[in-house]
């Protein structure tokens, strides 16, 4: 009697692929996180007091395991991390992992306000855009969209400050809780991206509305908006899918600016006191948490275009 052999289907052979390469992703994460943490100096000359002894120096290393050779602290943090230990903070003196998620939501509520901004702002003034090419309403777009990707976003961040929340007192200057305090960080942080998608989506848009297809509907009679949408943007979604999902992958590690000018008590300023403090294990932490979150929203990206477009396959 003959062993049947179960074929396994080309997406699902393809997502366990991609799941597979992110073992020595996350790997080598883990390794770039260890080694440059530990290039910005002794903790010791942070955490304890400018006049404590050498002798106290030495325990505090021998307390945290930073007296043991550096591949031998490499191979316990590594050891740990399978067991989803990421170590106690050195500062607070908390589990790091815990203080992560604890921030990561703050930081996950900017990011998809400023990703929904991209969206529902970004994306329709591309095609418009596009649609309009040549006219006053093109002008304009690619004059905001130049103005968005060169301004700063700490200098786009207080401006914003002086105009709505101090001269016009419209909204809260910073703080964190309610829907008011949001919309000042989330249109600094989505900024940049919300003019990138609106120049991606216009020159794709350009690009496919040239084809021989949509001068056929428009041939027939379909509608014109008929025409741009289901014809035109569909088949010129694919790039701008891509560049989205590495935005979102960016909005979430690269909010530090915004969360510090802003006041915002997300992921962003949890780092960059934890870098000042030289508190290893919660940086070491916050860098493995962001890669994972990154590397899946990779694959989710990667997922979505066969649904996007039919006639992507995997193999």
């Amino acid at each position: 009697m003959g062993v049947r052999l179960v074929a396994i289907p080309p997406g699902l052979c393809y997502v366990l692929g991609r799941i597979a390469q992110l073992v020595p992703t996350l790997v080598g994460v883990t390794l770039f996180a260890f080694i440059v943490i530990r290039l910005s100096g002794d903790p010791t000359s942070v955490l304890l007091p400018a006049d404590a002894s050498e002798a106290e120096r030495e325990a505090f290393r021998r307390a945290y395991g930073l007296d043991r050779p550096l591949l031998e602290q490499y191979v316990r943090y590594v050891g740990r991390l399978a067991h989803g230990d990421f170590g106690v903070s050195l500062f607070q003196g908390e589990p790091a992992l815990r203080l992560v998620l604890g921030r990561l939501t703050a930081t996950a509520e900017l990011a998809a306000t400023a990703i929904g901004m991209v969206v529902l702002v970004g994306i329709p003034a591309g095609i418009l855009a596009a649609v309009c090419r040549g006219t006053i309403v093109d002008h304009v777009t690619l004059t905001l969209v130049a103005l968005g990707q060169s301004v700063a976003t700490f200098w786009l961040g207080l401006m914003l400050i002086l105009v709505f929340a101090v001269a016009w007192r419209l909204v809260p200057p910073s703080g964190y809780g309610s829907a008011a305090q949001i919309v000042l960080p989330a249109f600094t942080l989505a900024a940049y991206y919300l003019a990138v998608a609106a120049r991606l989506t216009r020159s794709g848009l350009l690009e496919v509305l040239a084809q021989d297809y949509i001068r056929t509907a428009r041939a027939k009679g379909l509608a014109e908006w008929l025409t741009v949408l289901r014809h035109g943007l569909r088949n010129a979604v694919i790039p701008i899918l891509t560049v989205l999902g590495i935005q979102i992958g960016e909005l979430l590690a690269g909010s530090v600016v915004t969360e510090t000018v802003f006041a915002w008590p997300g992921v962003g300023t949890l780092v960059l006191d934890a870098i000042l403090r030289r508190d290893y294990p919660l940086v070491q932490a916050v860098i493995v948490v962001l890669a994972v979150i990154y590397a899946v929203l990779n694959l989710a990206v990667d997922l979505c275009y066969a649904w996007v477009d039919p006639r992507v396959r995997y193999r």
